[in-house]
C-alpha cells in the first residue's frame, strides 16, 4: 500500500454473511486495481476492536474512523438506503468529504420520477459522484465468458471495481467549497454535532493532525 494512499470509508450494509463476504471482495479488488492509490477501510473490521459492545461506543468507533478517512463510498443497495450509511453519508457531507453513491440493486426504489432511484434527499450534493451498476447484467455478462467459478467471481468484483476506482478518480479531483482555513473548525463543529464520546476519540490535537494531513493531499 502507498505511503500516501487516500483511505476510503465504505459505508453500507453489514448484517449478514452476503454483506460481509461481499464488502471484502469489493474492498480488496478497489484497493489492487488502483494500485494502492486507494485504502479501503471497512467499519465491519473495526467494530470487530470495539471491546465495549454498546450502540454508542459502536456508533462513535464508527464515526471516529469516517473522519480519518479522506473520501467515502456509501453503498446504497436494498428497496430503501441503510439508515446508518445515509446519516455517515449526511456527516460526510458536512465536512465536505468527497464522496460516491453506489448502487448495484437493479431494483427501483425512492423517488422513481428522478434519475436516481432512492429518496430524492440522498441526491444533489455537491463533490459527490453516482454510480449505477445492474449487478444481474454484469452477473450473467461475466458468466458468459468466465467458465472457472472462483475466477468469475473475481472477474465480477474487479468489472464493479474498475468502474468505482474510475468514479473515485474523478470525485477527489473535484473542488469542494470548504476553505482550507475553515476546515478544523467545520471538522470540530461536526463532532460536537455528533456528541457521544466523539469528542474524546478525536479530540483537538488530533483533529488538527488529520486535517492538516488532508489539506497537505490537496483535498481541500
Amino acid at each position: 500500500m502507498m505511503s500516501n494512499a487516500l483511505k476510503i470509508y465504505f459505508a453500507g450494509d453489514l448484517f449478514d454473511a452476503k454483506d460481509l463476504g461481499g464488502n471484502l471482495m469489493l474492498a480488496c479488488a478497489i484497493e489492487r486495481l488502483s494500485h494502492g492509490r486507494y485504502q479501503v477501510m471497512l467499519p465491519q473490521d473495526g467494530e470487530c476492536e470495539v471491546t465495549e459492545r454498546t450502540s454508542q461506543s459502536i456508533r462513535d468507533a464508527d464515526f471516529e474512523l469516517l473522519y480519518n478517512c479522506d473520501c467515502m463510498v456509501a453503498n446504497l443497495d436494498g428497496p430503501d438506503p441503510d439508515s446508518g450509511t445515509v446519516v455517515e453519508f449526511c456527516f460526510a457531507k458536512m465536512v465536505d468529504m468527497p464522496a460516491l453513491l453506489l448502487r448495484s440493486d437493479f431494483r427501483d426504489s425512492g423517488d422513481n420520477d428522478l434519475p436516481d432511484p432512492w429518496n430524492l434527499m440522498c441526491s444533489h450534493y455537491p463533490r459527490t459522484e453516482v454510480l449505477h451498476i445492474n449487478s444481474m447484467v454484469r452477473y450473467h455478462q461475466v458468466k458468459n465468458s468466465v467458465a472457472d467459478k472462483t475466477v468469475m467471481l473475481q472477474t465480477f468484483y474487479d468489472s464493479i471495481a474498475a468502474e468505482v476506482v474510475a468514479a473515485l478518480d474523478r470525485v477527489t479531483a473535484q473542488s469542494g467549497w470548504l476553505k482550507r482555513d475553515a476546515v478544523l473548525n467545520q471538522y470540530q463543529t461536526a463532532v460536537q454535532s455528533i456528541g457521544g464520546t466523539l469528542s474524546q476519540r478525536l479530540p483537538l490535537e488530533k483533529l488538527q493532525a488529520l486535517t492538516a494531513r488532508k489539506i497537505e493531499s490537496g483535498l481541500y
